[in-house]
C-alpha cells in the first residue's frame, strides 16, 4: 500500500509527468518506425544513428549549441545522404555499415582534436528519461502525428515497398522519394528516443514492439495497429513498474518489451497467409474481367416453319 502511495506521489512530480507523456507519444510513432526497420531489413540503422548522434552531440558541445538538436540534425542529414546508396535491399545494410564507420571515426577525431569532454558526450547517449525537455516532446509529438499519417496516406505504396522494392518500382511507386522520407524518419526517431532510453536501449521503443506485431498481424495495417498497441502497453507498464520498484526505466522497458515478444512467440501460429505473400499485395491497376456477351436466342416468327421440320433440299449443280 505504501508503495502504491509512493508511486502516486511520484506521478505528481512534473519531471515524472513529462517523462510519462513523452513515453506515450513515443508509443504512437516509434513502434511504427520499428515496422519500417523490420520491413526494409535495416537492423544496423540503430547503431549507425547512435554513432551519428554522438557526432552531432560532439559538434553541439564544441559550438555551444543544444547537443540534442545537433544530434537530430546530424541524423536527419545522414539518413538523407545514404538514400542514393540504398538502391537495393542489400544496399541499405551496406550504407548503414558505411555510415556507422564514418560517423564514429569523425566523432572520435573531433573529440580528440577539439578537447571536448568525451565523458560528457558519451553520458548523453545513456539517456535520462526524467530530463526530457521541450525539444524532445516536440520531436516525439511530431513523429506521433507524421508517422501514422504517412502510413494511412501511402499505405498501399508502403506495403509494396516493404514487400518488394523492385515490384514497387515496376508498379509506379516513387521508390526513391519514399525511401528518402522513411530513412529520414527512422534517423530522427532513433535520435529522438536517445533521451528516453539511451542509444543502446532504443529497441524497447522501436524494434521489439514491431517484432511482436509481426507475429500477431497478417496485414500491414494490422501489424501497425498491433505495434502501436503493444508499444503503449509496454511503455506504460514498464514505466509504472520502474517507479514502483525504484529501478532505472530504460532497462525495465527493454525487459518488459522482451517478455512480451517471448510470450507472443509461444502463441500458436495462425494458418492465414502473411502480408508478405505475393497474393496479399494489391496489384497496381486491377482490371475486372469483361463479362462475356450472352448468347442470343432466335425465336421463330409466328407462322414460320420450325427448322427441325423443314426438309433438307439437296444442292443443285453450281452455275458455271
Amino acid at each position: 500500500m505504501n508503495l502504491a502511495a509512493d508511486v502516486g506521489a511520484l506521478l505528481q512530480l512534473v519531471p515524472v509527468q513529462r517523462a510519462g507523456f513523452a513515453l506515450l507519444l513515443a508509443s504512437v510513432g516509434l513502434p511504427v518506425i520499428g515496422v519500417i526497420i523490420v520491413g526494409l531489413d535495416i537492423m544496423p540503422v540503430r547503431f549507425a544513428m547512435m554513432h551519428v548522434a554522438l557526432l552531432g552531440i560532439a559538434v553541439g558541445l564544441l559550438t555551444g549549441l543544444d547537443p540534442m538538436v545537433c544530434a537530430l540534425v546530424a541524423c536527419a542529414l545522414s539518413g538523407a545522404a545514404v538514400t542514393p546508396l540504398a538502391r537495393t535491399p542489400s544496399g541499405l545494410s551496406g550504407a548503414m555499415g558505411l555510415l556507422m564507420s564514418l560517423a564514429i571515426a569523425a566523432a572520435l577525431l573531433l573529440l580528440a582534436v577539439s578537447g571536448v569532454n568525451a565523458s560528457g558526450a558519451f553520458s548523453l547517449l545513456w539517456g535520462s528519461i526524467l530530463s526530457v525537455g521541450t525539444i524532445d516532446l516536440v520531436v516525439l509529438g511530431s513523429l506521433a502525428v507524421v508517422v501514422p499519417a504517412l502510413f494511412w496516406w501511402r499505405r498501399r505504396d508502403l506495403a509494396l515497398l516493404l514487400h518488394d522494392r523492385e515490384l514497387a518500382q515496376c508498379s509506379g511507386v516513387p521508390v526513391g522519394r519514399l525511401t528518402l522520407v522513411l530513412l529520414v524518419l527512422v534517423a530522427v526517431s532513433v535520435a529522438g528516443a536517445i533521451t528516453l532510453t539511451g542509444a543502446l536501449l532504443v529497441d524497447a521503443l522501436t524494434l521489439l514492439p514491431a517484432l511482436a506485431a509481426h507475429r500477431l498481424g497478417k496485414s500491414l495495417k494490422s501489424i501497425v495497429l498491433w505495434a502501436m498497441a503493444i508499444g503503449v502497453t509496454v511503455n506504460v507498464t514498464g514505466f509504472l513498474l520502474a517507479l514502483w520498484l525504484d529501478w532505472p526505466p530504460g532497462p525495465v522497458l527493454v525487459l518488459t518489451a522482451g517478455a512480451v515478444v517471448l510470450a507472443v512467440q509461444l502463441l500458436p501460429e495462425r494458418s492465414s497467409r502473411s502480408w508478405r505473400s505475393p497474393e496479399s499485395v494489391p496489384p497496381q491497376h486491377p482490371q475486372a474481367p469483361m463479362p462475356s456477351a450472352p448468347e442470343k436466342s432466335v425465336l421463330p416468327m409466328p407462322g414460320a416453319p420450325n427448322a427441325s421440320t423443314v426438309p433438307s433440299v439437296p444442292a443443285g449443280p453450281s452455275a458455271s
